[in-house]
């Protein structure tokens, strides 16, 4: 990239990022803030009030919704303006996207078109392509959709047995098989669909509805996202004009990985404004709700529920806006008048795959912990369908799910963090002896002398980047190219590396929004409280690590290691939720 001055992806394990570095969503500017409350406004008034009728699929509500938000931008945020789009940066994608995760089953109704049904061809379609298909998307007037599953094909997209063979007359290549899994299906104008050239080569092609061969099944019956359309698409003979073929011929795989990654990044934000959502109908709920003469927002174990939640959510909002800084800052540095422009941007968004894999984890790990939550505040109101809660808790559960399962994204996360470390991307591997060898030295201080308010929590910080190089390094030291069967220990290791980018991103947040007089005093509670309860989770997870790797005296000095490297004295953390949720109560609604 032309762009010197990006922070390289995967690096926050061993940098020190300042807090000016970073972006955050105080840093919005006029025009992303109006993109968000045009978007939040559009929720309110046009898509919530009909949630009802939204999951039990009314007859073409889902589409008349698209083409509203098509009227005011909704659609084309990243559809480039010569195709008649917005082409507004990532930042804006992620807030369009925040504010239309609240509405369940629509969000993915909506995210399916603009994300993984448009971009395909925004990135790698040919400037016919481009101009035929970008500018109906964005109005809403086609809808988009994607297929890449199939009854044998999950996470492992390769194994794809849909075949495409070129005709006699070379005008058209023929598809057969079935794909499974169709978001807007039922509905969709346009499928982007993924067969084998000849068996063999991995393509991409765009097929519309009304092609010869095309047709879907009946609705899935979901556990949620009910007013989603979710088919199969059914290739029998299917005619695809060679035009059609998207991409090149056995490169596919890059479509589709690059196109997922871009759905992480996004899925991230979506959840996150799910996740406000539930925190505020919880709030209001249990300020309303009495019980043995109390509202229940009286009771420690409420507080402590609505405080756990508000944390995490927050941190996970601080988590993506990094990101999405990051991205930004690095796409600043593209040429946009380059016949490579997409290409370009491909690249800069895929240097921050390790975190858009971390967000899409996390993230979708929050709004599960906060939907169950909520559910449990409101009781037995929270099971019943009559209450919101009961489909939020349904909707929120097949984000661990979408675009690439959890446990590929986690081993996705220590996969390229090892594979740029042997390719000298990033110095993880290096600095891993190096922190190994001074271990096997003798006792090592890890003790900083740096003062001030959040001295502990950087030294928490900088301790946890050590302990995440230091299980990391060994790992692959024992286990070499064998390592991606130790799936186990990568799962540890990535649990640990979410930890730190999400402490650390939490506190820097904090402390620039301190420095700028924009934050008081519950956000440092919240940056305190978050690091003092996730230290214990990282303990743990690397002492299961050395405990695996290595028996007698070796397992000895490294336990010895972890155990200076995760010694800290604990805060009062009962009294910080308490406060955390007074804050919040009182607000009774989402406050920031």
């Amino acid at each position: 990239m032309s762009n010197e001055k990006y922070i390289k992806g995967g690096s926050f394990l061993i940098d020190e990022i300042l807090p000016e570095n970073i972006f955050t969503p105080e840093d919005f500017s006029d025009e992303q803030k109006m993109i968000a409350d045009t978007t939040r406004e559009f929720v309110d008034k046009e898509v919530l009030p009909f949630i009802h009728e939204i999951d039990e699929q009314k007859e073409g509500l889902s589409i008349s919704l698209m083409r509203k938000a098509g009227e005011i931008g909704l659609l084309s945020v990243d559809i480039p303006t010569e195709y008649d789009g917005l082409g507004l940066d990532k930042t804006s994608t992620m807030l369009v996207a925040e504010n239309i995760g609240r509405t369940g089953a629509w969000a993915v109704t909506q995210s399916a078109h603009t994300g993984i049904g448009t971009l395909p061809i925004v990135y790698f379609g040919t400037e016919e392509q481009k101009k035929k298909y970008l500018p109906k998307f964005g109005t809403g007037e086609w809808i988009t959709s994607y297929s890449l599953s199939e009854p044998g094909a999950g996470s492992d997209a390769l194994a794809a047995q849909t075949t495409a063979v070129l005709s006699d007359d070379k005008k058209f290549y023929i598809l057969n098989g079935t794909k499974m899994w169709l978001s807007n299906a039922g509905f969709a104008d346009v499928y982007i669909t993924f067969a084998k050239i000849d068996g063999e080569h991995f393509s991409a092609f765009i097929i519309e509805k009304n092609s010869p061969g095309v047709s879907t099944g009946a609705e899935e019956k979901k556990l949620g996202i009910k007013g989603s359309s979710t088919r199969t698409l059914i290739l029998e003979n299917a005619m695809v004009p060679v035009e059609n073929l998207l991409g090149e011929i056995g490169r596919a795989h890059l479509i589709a990985f690059n196109i997922l990654n871009i759905g992480r990044f996004k899925l991230g934000a979506a959840v996150i404004g799910a996740s406000k959502k539930i925190i505020s109908d919880s709030v209001q709920y249990s300020n309303q709700r009495k019980q043995f003469n109390r509202k229940i927002s009286e009771f420690g174990l409420i507080k402590n529920k609505l405080s756990q939640m508000l944390v995490k959510t927050f941190v996970g909002e601080s988590m993506i806006y990094r990101t999405a800084g990051m991205i930004d800052s690095i796409l600043s540095g593209v040429d946009e008048s380059s016949p490579n422009s997409s290409k370009m941007k491909l690249k800069g968004i895929e240097e921050y795959a390790i975190e858009c894999s971390i967000l899409k984890v996390y993230c979708s790990e929050i709004l599960d912990f906060v939907a169950d939550e909520g559910v449990q505040i409101l009781g037995g109101y929270g099971y019943s369908e009559e209450y919101p809660m009961a489909r939020a808790y349904r909707d929120a559960r097949i984000n661990r799910i979408f675009e690439g399962t959890n446990e590929i994204n986690k081993m996705l996360t220590t996969g390229m963090t090892l594979k740029r470390s042997v390719k000298g991307e990033i110095g993880v591997l290096s600095a891993a002896m190096k922190l190994a060898s001074e271990i096997l030295s003798g006792p090592v201080s890890f003790k900083g002398d740096d003062e001030n308010i959040f001295s502990v929590e950087q030294q928490l910080i900088k301790n946890s980047k050590n302990i995440a190089v230091l299980v990391l390094g060994a790992s692959a030291q024992k286990y070499m190219d064998k390592i991606n069967d130790e799936e186990e220990i990568l799962d540890s290791i990535s649990d640990i590396m979410m930890e730190v980018y999400a402490m650390e991103s939490v506190l820097l947040r904090v402390q620039k929004g301190l420095k700028n007089g924009k934050f008081s005093e519950v956000h440092t509670k919240m940056a305190k409280v978050f690091c003092n309860d996730t230290m214990p989770k990282i303990e743990t997870h690397s002492k299961k690590i050395i405990s695996t790797l290595y028996d007698g005296d070796m397992q000895k000095t490294y336990l010895t290691a972890l155990k200076r490297l995760t010694k800290f004295t604990p805060i009062n953390s009962i009294a910080l939720h308490r406060e955390i949720a007074n804050f919040l109560i009182d607000k009774n609604d989402y406050p920031f």
